[in-house]
């Protein structure tokens, strides 16, 4: 694989299919002080039809002003900005906002909070609650339209948000970091839906503008990536992103072009000249992740669940049937997907054949089948390893929390290893006193 960096006008057609356009923008804001602060300098950049772009850069780089100005929400200090050929004035009319708060009327409900988007469209009433009671159901939130913001979970808030943006039918989504409030598993489900919702052609979307901190979240949704630097404000550089749908964060394709957005953010490589693949310091196996924060037991459960229902089900189906928060039910998901046992093709939650292996083992079977998937997870490994390197194979709680917290400072680590010891100690790879707070190497007779 190899990085192609991209000159920040890529569109195809002429300058009147592009959907949003800025031409040497720069932006200065006046301080209290009475200086000046420079947010953009010198930016261009061009939206095209049928694509996702993200904005990736550090905090205080200028994305969401850069985001603002294109859909003409602020205006800049210099420089324009184009409409399908034609200098803008005013609000974007082809463009929507999707905001990182959901931004909710709390008096008004669903419904209601919806067809704000719909406002100055000429709709009769019965037309407006025909049209968001459709989109309610695209972004699943089929049957809580009378129900009022404070009833409903971060996740659920955020698709109210994405509902009202869409039921206009806008031709450009712009969405500024609009996953960093929510849990990592319900972020991850929407965006999956945002994509889903782009890709189908169903939603009148043409093109999606997205803006983030998250090199995961750019390589997962984009066609190109904008790199900004800060202080002030400017294009980096501009990266194609070939890989493949569906993505899957765990591929190895996947994490080498993390590694590489990576490399370019940090100027490890220089922004101008191609970006060669680097050697890969260690296999996948071996890399320490962490797992999710489930039961073996709920693993099982939805295994059981699927072999009900054929060996397989719609996400969105599991996840009605179980009649849990959808983060929940992703989280458990994954947790069988790492152990090898489910998979996850497009919207499809699907048992491997090892997990209906696996369902018809006996007890002892199925703690040797998951002893040995454990053993190839990085953070078990480390965890083994500790142990066999420990005076007399025992070690202190406080010792592998610490150990979790310096491979993934970004984890709860706490919580991390509790659920690794949950999982261990389960398929007997090793012992834990719970009122001593030691973990030891499992005797074995």
């Amino acid at each position: 694989m190899t990085i192609k960096i991209i000159e920040p006008f890529s569109e195809t057609g002429s300058r009147a299919d592009l959907i949003a356009e800025a031409r040497n923008i720069s932006k200065t804001y006046a301080e209290e002080s009475g200086g000046a602060r420079m947010a953009l300098q010198d930016v261009s950049l061009a939206i095209s039809p049928n694509e996702v772009v993200c904005i990736l850069g550090p905090s205080g780089c200028g994305k969401s002003t850069l985001l603002r100005i294109l859909v003409g929400l602020i205006q800049p200090s210099a420089g324009t900005v184009f409409s399908h050929g034609r200098q803008l004035q005013g609000i974007h009319p082809g463009a929507s906002l999707v905001f990182q708060n959901f931004a909710l009327f709390p008096w008004l409900t669903v419904e209601d909070n919806v067809r704000v988007g719909l406002h100055g469209r000429g709709l009769s009433r019965a037309e407006e609650s025909d049209l968001i009671a459709t989109t309610l159901e695209k972004v699943g939130l089929g049957g809580v339209d009378r129900a009022f913001p404070k009833e409903l979970s971060g996740g659920m808030k955020q698709r109210v948000g994405l509902a009202r943006a869409l039921v206009g039918k806008p031709e450009l989504l712009c969405l500024d970091e609009p996953f960093s409030a929510l849990d990592v598993m319900t972020a991850e489900a929407l965006r999956s839906e945002v994509y889903r919702l782009w890709s189908e052609g169903k939603s009148g979307l043409s093109s999606v503008l997205l803006i983030t901190h998250l090199i995961e979240e750019a390589v997962f949704l984009s066609d190109r990536i904008v790199i900004m630097d800060a202080n002030p404000g400017r294009v980096r550089a501009v990266v194609s992103n070939d890989l493949g749908h569906p993505r899957e964060y765990r591929s190895r394709e996947f994490q080498d072009f993390v590694d590489h957005i990576h490399d370019i953010l940090t100027a490890v490589h220089l922004p101008d000249v191609p970006v060669e693949p680097r050697i890969p310091q260690a296999t996948t196996s071996e890399r320490i992740t962490a797992i999710p924060a489930v039961t073996l037991g709920q693993i099982t459960g939805m295994m059981e669940i699927l072999h009900d229902h054929g060996d397989e089900m719609d996400l969105f189906d599991l996840n009605e049937f179980v009649s849990q928060e959808l983060g929940q039910t992703l989280t458990v998901v994954k947790g069988g997907e790492l152990l090898g046992l489910i998979e996850t093709p497009g919207d499809l939650v699907k048992l491997t054949p090892e997990g209906k292996h696996f369902l018809q083992a006996s007890v002892a079977d199925r703690n040797e089948l998951l002893a040995s998937r454990m053993k190839g997870l990085g953070i078990f490994r480390m965890v083994l390893q500790m142990l066999d390197s420990a005076p007399e194979g025992s070690l202190e709680d406080e010792e592998v929390v610490a150990a979790v917290a310096a491979h993934l400072p970004r984890e709860p680590a706490k919580q991390l290893s509790d659920t690794v010891c949950d999982w261990g100690r389960t398929v007997e790879l090793f012992d834990y006193d719970a009122v001593r707070e030691v973990w030891s190497k499992k005797a074995h007779e």
